[in-house]
């Protein structure tokens, strides 16, 4: 999937040149659709304490920024196919303690819990059937790099005809939801009532109810 990813790098790395540091530099609308994201895809994290978090496809560090205005006490590590992002993430965040940022298409270590957020969306020329492998391998990533669960988002089906782009994908959220119930544990959680043509999926390996 190199050819793949090396597509998708130079697309974003276009869309930070032309739009700098900000939701349209990762190809959002704005910031509120942004934030809104950050908290469905946190509701992944549960408990009160210490927890880590790898951030796949963190872009220039948005996430972080969210994470630091509702957590304490928590150790970062974003990822990233693009450099220029990275460089971004990097610069924007210069002295923070608990933070790291690696070019990588996964995460090079296990964490307590794992996001991805648009990372699955712009497939560019590469087909359903291509673009769909790459999908479940990255959630295979994913899975192996979270010891408490992790959570991912998608553009969904069922948007409106005339707006869908064909250089985007738009997934089954019924299909998605019933492959990780089926490969990765019990306690999966479809969220598609937030108002975006979009949903999220949330994978709890763990449950506060033994």
């Amino acid at each position: 999937m190199a050819d793949l990813i090396d597509d998708v790098a130079r697309y974003y790395s276009g869309k930070l040149a032309e739009h700098g540091v900000s939701p349209r530099g990762v190809d959002w609308n704005g910031e509120k659709s942004q934030i809104l994201r950050f908290h469905q895809l946190c509701r992944v994290i549960e408990g009160a304490g210490h927890f880590s978090v790898n951030d796949l496809g963190c872009g220039y560090g948005a996430l972080l920024d969210y994470m630091d205005t509702r957590y304490s006490d928590f150790k970062y590590h974003g990822f990233d196919i693009a450099g220029d992002m990275l460089d971004a993430a990097r610069k924007g965040h210069p002295v923070h303690p608990h933070a790291r940022f690696v070019q990588s298409a996964e995460p090079d270590l296990a964490a307590d819990y794992s996001v991805a957020s648009g990372i699955f969306n712009v497939r560019l020329q590469h087909g359903d059937a291509e673009w769909l492998a790459y999908i479940e391998a990255t959630l295979d990533s994913l899975h192996r790099a979270s010891r408490k669960g992790f959570s991912f988002n998608c553009l969904t089906r069922y948007s409106d005809e005339d707006r869908k782009r064909k250089d985007l994908y738009y997934a089954d959220p019924c299909e998605l939801f019933d492959l990780c119930k089926r490969k990765y544990a019990r306690n999966v959680a479809l969220y598609h009532d937030y108002g975006l043509y979009e949903f999220t999926i949330v994978v709890r390996k763990t449950s506060a109810i033994s």
